[in-house]
């Protein structure tokens, strides 16, 4: 089952380097917004955007296995439809390099197959809620 509790989601602010897949370069939009707060409160953040080579001052992807650093935690700003396919790139990431911890599907975004994928290996996993406002409560 996806994280629920507050102490679980608390956890996972002890993340330093957040992927964010489906950042956007345009101030007002959520995916733009909420990786922006998260520089504001230390994290680092590697965006993940095929269509941009810089957002938020900082180089951006094409995919995840394309990030050469160490990644913590994966937060997806894409449709629920393309959730799965980032699990699985996260799921497998992990599994190759060992750095993924959790995968964070921000708040409007499930996929419940996706969430059994990545508990059954072992990636601790969030969706439908929004890092921003769970971190403004609980941190």
């Amino acid at each position: 089952m996806p994280i629920t509790s507050d102490d679980d989601i608390r956890a996972l602010f002890d993340a330093e380097t957040i992927a964010v897949v489906g950042c956007s370069a345009t101030p007002g939009k959520p995916a733009h917004d909420v990786p922006a707060y998260m520089q504001r409160h230390g994290y680092r953040v590697v965006p993940v955007n095929p269509f941009h080579d810089e957002i938020l001052g900082e180089t951006a992807y094409d995919s995840l296995a394309d990030v050469d650093e160490d990644i913590d935690l994966v937060d997806v700003f894409r449709p629920s439809e393309e959730a799965g396919d980032i699990v699985d790139a996260a799921i497998e990431r992990a599994a190759d390099r060992g750095d993924v911890e959790a995968v964070w599907l921000q708040l409007g975004i499930r996929d419940d197959d996706a969430a059994a994928r990545a508990e059954e290996a072992g990636l601790s996993f969030v969706q439908d809620n929004c890092f921003k406002v769970e971190h403004s409560r609980l941190a």
